[in-house]
């Protein structure tokens, strides 16, 4: 059991995510305190706390063909991915174990699909849910919406960008809204900081994006019987 009172200081989450429609998975990444570090975390689904059912846990072997979940002791952070996402609404809560006392989690939740049908439009998505980038460079996300609501750009236990431009962790952050039902962020002079859990958000709805920021490979091209190689 818990009280929402703790969860509420312990944990915290992005609540609302649509799954990109040319994908069959998502992540999700879930921010703990540092205290938790050690801790089990697991994914339990289900609307309530008490009936949900247990799917994935960090301290058991990971044999699901439908669940994975990884813990980022260094980034206070564990991920789980759904690989199959059921029919119907689904909501799922990402849970911290606490021995000897109640344990912690927030809930989530899904929209419903049926195969490569979707029973309605996507409300928000992305192209991909992992990009790279590079050290010095510039990045661009496209954020697809079928819904109304105020859009911004986020970093996860960080902050905000609620209009056309501003900046995150050293990094700036610029927002197109000229395409249709698309706004556009694009992330500018990357470094290393730059990096993380990022997220889409428009009206109610989330999406996360991770980056990921490192050096650009360097070398020449060799041509052998016309099929090139790249020189490291």
């Amino acid at each position: 059991m818990y009280t929402s009172e703790t969860l509420n200081v312990l944990l915290k989450i992005l609540c609302t995510f649509y799954r990109n429609p040319q994908h069959q998975d998502i992540t999700i990444p879930c921010l703990y305190e540092a205290k938790y570090r050690d801790n089990v975390k697991y994914l339990c689904k289900g609307y309530t706390w008490a009936s949900c059912s247990y799917e994935i846990k960090t301290n058991t072997p990971q044999n699901s063909q439908i669940y994975s979940i990884s813990d980022d002791k260094t980034q206070t952070i564990f991920t789980v991915t759904i690989k199959e996402l059921a029919d119907k609404n689904t909501y799922y809560w990402c849970i911290v174990e606490i021995d000897g006392g109640g344990d912690v989690g927030e809930r989530f939740y899904l929209s419903g699909t049926t195969g490569k049908t979707i029973l309605c439009p996507p409300s928000l998505y992305v192209d991909n849910q992992t990009v790279i980038g590079f050290i010095g460079e510039n990045i661009t996300i496209n954020c697809h919406y079928t819904i109304s609501g105020a859009m911004k750009w986020c970093k996860l236990n960080s902050n905000c960008v609620t209009g056309t431009s501003g900046s995150i962790d050293g990094t700036r952050i610029t927002l197109n809204t000229s395409m249709k039902n698309v706004f556009s962020v694009t992330l500018s002079g990357l470094s290393p900081e730059s990096s993380g859990w990022y997220y889409c958000v428009k009206g109610n709805f989330q999406m996360p994006v991770h980056l990921t920021v490192t050096e650009k490979p360097t070398g020449k091209r060799l041509q052998t019987f016309g099929v090139y190689y790249l020189k490291l």
